[in-house]
């Protein structure tokens, strides 16, 4: 009988503790590459020199707002501070009562609320309509159509103030309010914008609407509209603030003190030689008159605004 064959046992694996830490309790890390500074130092390192650079940059762009709203507060006395006093040493409300004597705030204060809201709904209808056809609809010159807006985004707004002023005065719409707000009723700049925006709507939901028998109206005021309402905030804040602080057509366009807006008034105060004299903090509180209501609508609308900006032309 022959021997039985055996076979040679494997090599065993070289010895080793079963965890990576020792008898000590200690564990082995791989090589630093810091520097020999911790990673979670460094990374904090160099979030507080963006956030004091970030501070930095907003300290320089909001002094004048702060220097403009401080001096409406202060006295004439601290106004003619030389140098220039920042906090005020005594606080007053006596150029709010002078101003409110000397200019009729309420109605240039109503004058600019009405051009800036209908100019802002006039946009926000005809530019979502041009925007949605633009997108979501195939006719015959879309693209020319298309390339012409983007055109005129390219043509300063200054070259048209002569063509617009010859036609409203052939129209008769100087010293109106239809002068001050048709020239800006649809803005080639909200129809780009709604545009990209209405092309990240699915094909296939506007689809399903039209099988289930919905026509292209009912389907852009009930589904495509209701989904836009980031850019619809957005164009809402950039056309209001574009509207409320236009100074250069409404002083073209109007010649009627009644029909003044507010930037239009003030700089005719400011201007003026029998009124404006000593009056610093009068046009301070006019500049936060004007100021304060964009601020107050940009507040209330702006997670919608920073969506807007963030989500148009995805797909």
């Amino acid at each position: 009988m022959s021997a039985a064959r055996t076979t040679p046992p494997p090599p065993s694996a070289p010895a080793g503790p079963e965890n990576p830490k020792d008898s000590k309790g200690s564990s082995w890390s791989g090589p630093r590459t810091d520097g020999g500074l911790p990673q979670s130092d460094g990374g904090r390192l160099k979030k507080s020199g963006v956030y004091v650079l970030l501070s930095i940059g907003l300290l320089v762009m909001a002094a004048p707002f702060l220097w403009m709203g401080l001096s409406a507060f202060k006295t004439d006395r601290d106004l003619a501070a030389s140098p220039p006093v920042w906090i005020p040493t005594e606080w007053t409300l006596e150029h709010f009562g002078e101003l409110l004597d000397r200019l009729d705030i309420q109605l240039y204060f109503f004058n600019s609320l009405t051009v800036a809201v209908l100019v802002t709904v006039s946009n926000l209808v005809f530019c979502s309509m041009l925007g949605y056809a633009l997108a979501k609809l195939r006719f015959g010159g879309r693209n020319k159509v298309f390339a012409l807006v983007l055109g005129a985004l390219m043509v300063p707004g200054n070259l048209m103030l002569l063509p617009l002023f010859v036609l409203m005065s052939k129209l008769q719409l100087i010293d109106s309010y239809a002068g001050l707000v048709l020239p800006f009723a649809a803005q080639a700049f909200g129809v780009f914008l709604m545009r990209q925006f209405m092309q990240s709507l699915p094909d296939e939901l506007l689809e399903a609407a039209r099988i289930d028998g919905a026509g292209e109206w009912y389907i852009f005021w009930r589904i495509a509209m209701p989904l836009v309402k980031p850019a619809l905030a957005t164009l809402s804040i950039l056309i209001l603030l574009g509207s409320w602080n236009n100074f250069v057509w409404p002083l073209i366009a109007t010649n009627d003190p009644g029909k003044y807006t507010l930037p239009v008034a003030l700089a005719t105060f400011a201007t003026d030689p029998n009124q404006s004299d000593g009056s610093n903090g009068m046009l301070m509180v006019g500049s936060l008159l004007i100021i304060l209501p964009v601020l107050l609508v940009f507040i209330v609308l702006q997670r919608h605004f920073t969506q807007g900006l963030a989500t148009t032309g995805m797909k």
